[in-house]
């Protein structure tokens, strides 16, 4: 049997498992089966006290057994909770400490501890999700104070009272404070899905994400069992030394080695399962480059020599953590680019390399359809490669700051005359995939220059428009228009110091952006224009 931490996964190897759970008070057992998104497809995919069954899955005699071939195609995950009743805990004492089993035929798989402290009636212990072809598992330990009422109404389901006390959906906490940058992907709905599709490589950023989701992970047990460990350790070296008549003795000197010996054993097990991890994820990673279309690919994959293929996605670069191993995990995004990208940055110029490697993906990611490139480029930081992108262009490259208001309002009424018509039915699906580079923002630009910009944030899905803009981080501009067109954007930090936190568990991260290579005739091969 396998004592998890918070955050750690296992994979399952049998058809039929079953969950239960114990602690001080009674708890009632439950499951939801949800979609990527982590809500329920219907109130029928929550199983429970009052609805004891639904497709693969059924509670019986306070235990939950799932039929692992039997759960609805297209569900991502089953969630299994316990929960008690508010009234029957004064004062906001909570679960207390509750101890979760997952069992595989007759034997126990895996054991799971968490004790709340902040007063949780409601408990997600466990998750079952789906793997590839398989399943794995996973310790979660998510709570919620405002009990079970709360904890189904942040998945979807529809609760008919309303809860005395709410929580808002659980949100994963940065670990250093205040104001760092948080990570977000497919998970939290900016791109969409089939239902009862594979997530494999037909939908590479779902694939890819799924393979940091285990990263994040394993990073976060790795990361809790050398903290568990330090602190252990400091007990028990403190209760070695706490009698000052023994603390000079063999036995005081015995009890210190045993001490450390035990934190040395725990920490190399932590470090051997993620080490085990970490092996699994790097050769999952190379297979995908293998086949993976070329906007998701490295630079060095064979998709680049062959026929254009299409992507819902395009990668930006990797994530690694120096004290977590040689893992690098591709960072990617879904295209068309909804949610814009804005690179952070003093110099223009200095993140060329930066803004070619962005623009070859993004026209890699849509070769059946007609690319339309718009560029602004005050400072003329991207002359090394436009001359490649001339098939693509849509008029010249704006060098002027007097072009700019002009240019950017032939886009918005373009995108407007769009919208007139696909809310009249009369206008189909966008045929061309456009982008807008928007460099050296904002010195040059017209504060009705940014919200010419918003207007076609807003409206650019049905030109087919990805927006990348390139300047300073203006999220605290005094321009409130500006700002706020900031603040809408996804920033990329090119300050090499900067941490990033994962959006399940907030392990740090560092992120070396995707360069896009210096020689000519590399860069032709990846600047693909036809």
């Amino acid at each position: 049997m396998i004592q998890l931490k918070a955050g750690q996964n296992i994979p399952l190897t049998g058809d039929v498992v079953r969950f239960g759970a114990k602690a001080e008070a009674a708890l009632d057992v439950c499951a939801l089966v949800v979609a990527e998104n982590l809500t329920v497809f219907s109130s029928e995919d929550v199983v429970f006290y009052n609805q004891f069954a639904t497709a693969g899955v059924v509670l019986a005699a306070d235990e939950v057994t799932i039929t692992l071939a039997e759960v609805r195609a297209d569900a991502k995950a089953v969630l299994l909770v316990v929960s008690a009743d508010p009234i029957a805990f004064p004062g906001g004492a909570g679960l207390g400490p509750v101890t979760a089993t997952l069992s595989e035929g007759d034997t126990v798989t895996a054991e799971f501890a968490a004790t709340p402290t902040a007063g949780e009636t409601a408990l997600i212990c466990l998750e079952v999700y789906r793997r590839g072809a398989g399943w794995k598992l996973r310790a979660v330990g998510q709570g919620y104070v405002g009990g079970l009422a709360v904890l189904l109404a942040a998945h979807g389901v529809d609760v008919d009272d309303e809860p005395a006390q709410s929580d808002p959906p659980p949100r994963p906490a940065a670990r250093s404070g205040q104001g760092v940058p948080a990570m977000t992907g497919p998970v939290s709905g900016e791109a969409s899905t089939v239902a009862g599709a594979p997530l494999e490589v037909g939908h590479g950023v779902e694939r890819l994400w799924m393979v940091f989701e285990d990263a994040a992970r394993s990073a976060a047990a790795l990361v809790s069992a050398r903290e568990y460990a330090a602190e252990r350790l400091d007990h028990e070296l403190s209760l070695a030394v706490s009698d000052p008549a023994t603390r000079n003795t063999p036995a005081a000197e015995e009890a210190r080695r045993v001490a450390q010996q035990r934190n040395d054993e725990l920490i190399a097990t932590a470090e051997h399962r993620h080490q085990q991890d970490t092996e699994q994820l790097m050769r999952e990673l190379a297979d995908a480059d293998q086949a993976l279309p070329p906007a998701l690919a490295s630079w060095d994959s064979p998709a680049w020599d062959k026929p254009a293929v299409s992507s819902d996605g395009i990668r930006l670069g990797e994530l690694y953590a120096i004290d977590r191993g040689p893992l690098r995990i591709p960072y990617c995004v879904p295209v068309p680019l909804n949610r814009p990208l804005w690179i952070d940055t003093e110099s223009t110029r200095a993140v060329a390399p930066v803004v070619g490697a962005l623009l070859a993906r993004l026209l890699a990611a849509a070769p059946q359809r007609q690319a339309l490139v718009d560029i602004i480029d005050l400072t003329g930081a991207f002359s090394g490669f436009t001359g490649l992108l001339a098939p693509v262009l849509n008029g010249p490259l704006i060098t002027d700051h007097a072009d700019i208001s002009a240019r950017l309002q032939a886009m918005v009424d373009a995108a407007e005359l769009a919208e007139l018509a696909h809310t009249s039915g009369a206008f189909p699906a966008p045929t061309e995939h456009r982008v807008l580079l928007a460099a050296d923002f904002p010195h040059g630009y017209q504060t009705a220059d940014a919200q010419r910009i918003g207007a076609l944030i807003m409206r650019g899905d049905v030109i087919g428009l990805s927006t990348v803009i390139v300047g300073t981080n203006e999220s605290d501009s005094a321009d409130t228009t500006v700002a706020t067109l900031s603040q809408s954007c996804r920033h990329l930090p090119t300050d090499g110091g900067t941490t990033l936190f994962d959006p399940w568990t907030g392990s740090a991260w560092q992120l070396d952006l995707d360069l896009l290579p210096q020689e000519p005739e590399r860069q032709a091969r990846f600047m693909r224009t036809r």
